[in-house]
């Protein structure tokens, strides 16, 4: 199979929602423009940042098919299909698949807290399933549970699991140290992308290239260049906007911030409720900071 499904910065796309609760479809296909237009490398829908875990089957679903309709191949779509109930998680995974997505992202299943051996059965499961890549999503402040290295080193041995979306990255030593470059893995902290590329890392999936995709991309390309110097600096410029984007539940302020910047992002799903007075100003003044003119067209 082939890898790694893409290198660079992946956006972890927010999903519009009109004030009534529905996806506003219509605004969905202007962010995926204008990620496209400003060279993301990849589009990840319904992952926590798409609020997938508030959204029933039929819109999960359409929500899917209505990116890779749109992207159309120009760029590889990544559905979000975990869950906490195995055969839940099967069936949305194979859906996907259908739909023609490139990959699918599954997070840890959450709530259950399974052991390793739950998690082994869990992804090989699914994994074995389906012949389209897997890309596992380690995010333990979320789920409270952890892949461990181990355990990665177990999987190794199903092919169409390529990839991992990392959060814990006190681990990636030992992964790294177990597993060599049997997976692509990927930052899941915008704050630690390129301290992830120095160890051989193949991206980001971010939350704040929701914002700056071409400077999110670029940074990640300037690492597999070589350019360490210039990444570098990227990655220290972003840090204000980083810490301003996670300064509530992520994903209040990056939809906040967007409709800052004038996109009909709409509000999040309960139970995320509406940023506070004292979040709002922060992102206010942060935005002022940076050049988001490419959104114009976009959203003017």
């Amino acid at each position: 199979m082939s890898r790694p499904v893409f290198e660079g910065a992946g956006v972890a796309i927010v999903t519009p929602f009109f004030e009534d609760g529905g996806i506003n479809f219509e605004e969905l296909g202007r962010m995926i423009e204008f990620e496209i237009e400003n060279k993301i490398d990849s589009i990840v829908i319904c992952g926590s940042t798409g609020e997938a875990a508030t959204m029933n089957d039929e819109e999960h679903v359409a929500a899917i098919k209505f990116a890779v309709d749109t992207v159309a191949g120009r760029v590889p779509v990544i559905a979000g299909t975990g869950s906490n109930d195995t055969s839940y998680g099967l069936s949305l995974t194979k859906k996907a698949e259908e739909l023609g997505a490139d990959a699918a992202l599954l997070v840890t299943p959450y709530y259950n807290k399974c052991t390793q051996e739950g998690l082994y059965q869990h992804y090989k499961k699914i994994a074995t399933a389906v012949d389209f890549p897997v890309i596992l999503y380690n995010v333990p402040s979320r789920t409270n549970v952890n892949i461990g290295p181990a355990l990665l080193a177990r999987l190794a041995d199903i092919e169409n699991i390529v990839g991992i979306k990392e959060c814990n990255f006190g681990q990636v030593p030992d992964i790294l140290s177990l597993c060599g470059d049997r997976y692509d893995i990927y930052s899941g902290e915008d704050a630690l992308a390129v301290p992830l590329a120095s160890m051989g890392g193949k991206g980001v999936i971010s939350v704040v290239a929701n914002i700056l995709p071409e400077i999110t991309s670029k940074m990640m390309h300037d690492c597999f260049e070589g350019n360490f110097a210039e990444a570098k600096k990227t990655q220290v410029d972003l840090v204000p906007l980083i810490n301003a984007l996670f300064c509530e539940v992520n994903p209040i302020p990056v939809k906040e911030a967007m409709n800052i910047l004038g996109w009909n992002a709409g509000p999040c799903r309960l139970p995320l409720c509406n940023m506070s007075e004292a979040g709002h100003k922060r992102m206010v003044e942060t935005l002022a900071g940076y050049d988001t003119s490419a959104m114009d067209k976009y959203v003017k």
